[in-house]
């Protein structure tokens, strides 16, 4: 049995540790990419030393020198991605935002809790909202694992 992969690209350290801690809560084989913005997602993907094709992509919208959008033009412009399940995860609930991300085939668009202030962020909340939408990304898989 094979495992699955992620490849997680996202900007905010914090944000790349919650989500593989809660991936590891689920205790599956799953391979584990993380890049912080679109220029370094195509270099793991089609660069010299590159990565398998990822079974699913999750993907922030708002990076520094390739955003979401950029970086997701890029990938459908190639058919060997079309395979791969693209979640956005994204703090914009924007519905330009949410319309346009549509517009490249995307399997879910999922808005992340905004950031709350240090007196009411608990870690039980960010984890419990990560084991939701991993279970979400994941649920249609897990029997394959």
């Amino acid at each position: 049995m094979a495992a699955k992969s992620i490849l997680y690209i996202e900007d905010d350290e914090l944000d790349v540790i919650c989500f593989e801690r809660a991936l590891l809560k689920f205790n599956l084989p799953i391979i584990f990419y993380t890049a912080y913005n679109g220029i370094e997602a195509l270099e793991l993907l089609e660069g010299k030393n590159k990565i398998s094709i990822p079974d699913i992509i999750v993907l922030d919208l708002s990076m520094p020198k390739m955003n979401g959008f950029e970086f997701l033009k890029v990938l459908r412009e190639s058919r060997i991605y079309d395979s791969v399940r693209i979640f956005i995860m994204t703090t914009s609930n924007d519905d330009k935002d949410r319309i346009l991300a549509e517009t490249y085939d995307i399997d879910g668009y999922i808005i992340k809790p905004l950031n709350f202030n240090e007196n009411t962020k608990r870690n039980s909340s960010m984890d419990n909202f990560m084991q939701f939408q991993i279970n979400k990304m994941l649920g249609k898989d897990l029997s394959n694992l």
